[in-house]
């Protein structure tokens, strides 16, 4: 949710700063701005409503605005409409509301996350004479720098670190002082946040692919630290304003990952790369044919020691989960809970320390998820992350790291992401009932290994279902239905189809049909069933013959060799033959294709759907 860039160098700023939030254009926004200081003058805001491209073309893609130094931020509304005045970057003083024009201020800033206290925060600045021009929580949080900064003489270090520890909520923030050109002061508390070094050159962004372009060397900067960046140095510094050393690690992604690479879309691409995806996370898991688990750190006497299981995460992590749930207890024999990371703390769940908790996370940052993980934490539970992101605060905080290796995801809807979150998932599963059950791991490690090359035979007939797609454009109403990790796929199904068509659909497990939902089948009412468990297969066969007696046209996603389902249904699409414990990882393939080609076909804008964000940083 929203972004973030700061540059710092020998360059114009401006055309960088447009560069690195055109990278960032799938976290979701709704406006766009930048500042940009020229030496020792004020700094130059300007603002827009929109796309990027608004902004681009009202400064002549940056060549307008002259100044080597500059902050810039495309917003997500949570407090106020989407306007130019709610836009970022927002200031101190009280002219900010135009749009555009050097300001007279001597604070100016743009923030991701949520100020929670921030209608107290401001009833306390409008009694120091300060008056307001937006809606938003972050103009009262740059006014509040501003408040400490002239109120107690002190320097940026301390004036930030009296803000940090005056709000609630969370937050990235990036400011300039109108009395300290050459500079860029960043503070950071849960909302994501790196710093990039090159020669001479300084960058701030929320995400890796904004700075790809410019360098590979980064620093992560953690909860409660503030840095100062001048051309080419970072300075790291602690709520006490003592300095902090830190680690400057390399990203291995490279700049043409983050590329659409001929693809007219990013999510067609990410769908293509899954099988590379999936292929090196398996290999990252596995050693001389079992499953190595060392670079996690959980140890044979650690998986021994834990009497459940509980995965925790949202979304289509959350669905991943749920797959995961259904392997872990055929395979492992051990209880599984699969919850909602927003609902998880919120019910008090009961945790014992012989738990362990697995958080699942593409970005590493999600709020909600990580703050699961806290209270895991809390009460002593150990916590396992799989997440995409090496240094994000989930990764840092578990107990125990297993990264997927699904590389850049620049698409809202997540596609490689969760194929190589379900390779995790069967990872785990297997050395937990290897571990623990004396379970033969190569032939199930042989299964997985196998995946990606099915996938890619999906892949080359793909035609078909696009032309199926096409069809179904303008459907009201579409159901996914399935039983086991049928169900668990069709979750995901469905998730994909709503976020990128805007097409209402709905996933249930097929025996809860005519617990009320089939009162909503009608003439031509699409009914999709994913048809890959043998032991639940007639059942759901019959599930979806009482849809068709009351209308509803049915489609099946099943494995080769069950070719007697074209008996009652009206369109099948096969995948090829498999483990059925692993299933998922093919039968989601068509279902991620449908929702790009029903999107297509409906002219959408299928990489950033309206009102989602890639990185929901926020509760």
């Amino acid at each position: 949710m929203c972004g973030i860039v700061g540059y710092i160098g020998r360059k114009q700023a401006a055309p960088v700063l447009l560069d690195g939030l055109a990278k960032l254009e799938y976290r979701g926004y709704d406006s766009a701005g930048l500042a940009v200081r020229n030496g020792s003058e004020s700094a130059v805001v300007v603002k827009s409503k929109g796309r990027l491209s608004n902004l681009s073309e009202m400064t002549d893609r940056g060549n307008t605005l002259v100044g080597t130094c500059g902050i810039g931020h495309t917003r997500w509304a949570t407090h106020g409409e989407p306007s130019v005045k709610n836009a970022h970057p927002h200031v101190s003083g009280n002219c900010a509301g135009s749009g555009s024009g050097n300001v007279e201020s001597d604070v100016v800033g743009v923030h991701n996350g949520i100020i929670e206290n921030y209608i107290e925060l401001k009833a306390k600045l409008e009694r120091h004479g300060y008056t307001f021009y937006s809606a938003t929580d972050t103009e009262v949080v740059i006014k509040l720098i501003d408040y400490y900064y002239k109120k107690y003489k002190i320097g940026p270090v301390d004036a930030l670190a009296k803000t940090m520890v005056r709000v609630r909520g969370s937050y990235a923030l990036e400011v300039m002082f109108s009395d300290r050109p050459g500079e860029i002061w960043v503070a950071r508390k849960d909302s994501p946040m790196i710093i990039g070094i090159a020669d001479g050159e300084s960058y701030v962004a929320s995400d890796v692919p904004a700075i790809l372009k410019y360098t590979r060397n980064v620093y992560y900067i953690g909860n409660f630290e503030i840095a100062k960046l001048t051309e080419g140095e970072v300075h790291f510094f602690n709520l006490d304003g003592d300095e902090i050393e830190k680690e400057l690690v390399a990203i291995q992604w490279d700049a043409e990952s983050a590329e659409k690479g001929g693809y007219q879309h990013f999510m067609m691409k990410e769908i293509h790369e899954q099988p590379k995806a999936i292929q090196d996370t398996i290999n990252s898991l596995t050693k001389d044919g079992h499953i190595d688990l060392s670079a996690c750190g959980l140890s044979d006497e650690e998986i021994k020691s834990f009497s459940s299981v509980t995965i925790v995460a949202c979304g289509t992590a959350w669905h991943s989960g749920v797959v995961g749930q259904y392997v872990f207890e055929r395979l492992a024999g051990i209880p599984v809970r699969t919850e909602l990371a927003s609902e998880f703390r919120y019910r008090h769940p009961l945790l014992g320390k012989d738990q362990l908790v697995v958080v699942v996370s593409q970005s590493g940052e999600t709020a909600d998820t990580l703050a699961a993980l806290r209270l895991a934490k809390e009460n002593g539970v150990k916590v396992l992350a799989i997440v995409n992101v090496v240094g994000s605060s989930i990764a840092r905080e578990a107990d125990y790291v297993l990264y997927t290796l699904a590389g850049p995801e620049i698409a809202v809807a997540s596609t490689k992401a969760y194929s190589t979150q379900l390779i995790a998932m069967y990872a785990l599963a297997i050395k937990f009932a290897s571990v623990r059950k004396g379970v033969e791991e190569k032939p199930y490690i042989d299964s997985i290994n196998a995946l990606p090359n099915k996938i890619e035979e999906i892949l080359a007939k793909k035609e078909r279902l696009q032309w199926f797609s096409s069809k179904y454009s303008n459907a009201k109403s579409i159901f996914f239905i399935g039983r086991g990790i049928d169900y668990a796929v069709s979750l995901e199904g469905s998730l994909k189809l709503k976020e990128i068509s805007y097409i209402h659909s709905e996933a249930y497990a097929a025996g809860e049909l005519k617990h009320g939902t089939i009162s909503l089948i009608e003439e031509n009412t699409l009914v999709i069933g994913v048809l890959t468990q043998s032991e639940v297969l007639e059942k759901t066969i019959s599930n979806m013959v009482e849809c068709k007696a009351r209308g509803g046209y049915l489609m099946g996603i099943t494995t080769y060799g069950n070719y007697q389902v074209e008996d009652t249904l009206n369109f099948v699409t096969y995948i090829p033959k498999c483990e059925e414990l692993f299933a998922a990882s093919l039968a989601v393939i068509p279902l991620q294709l449908m929702a790009y080609y029903v999107s297509l076909s409906k002219g959408l804008d299928v990489d950033k759907p309206r009102n989602l964000a890639k990185s929901v940083t926020v509760e």
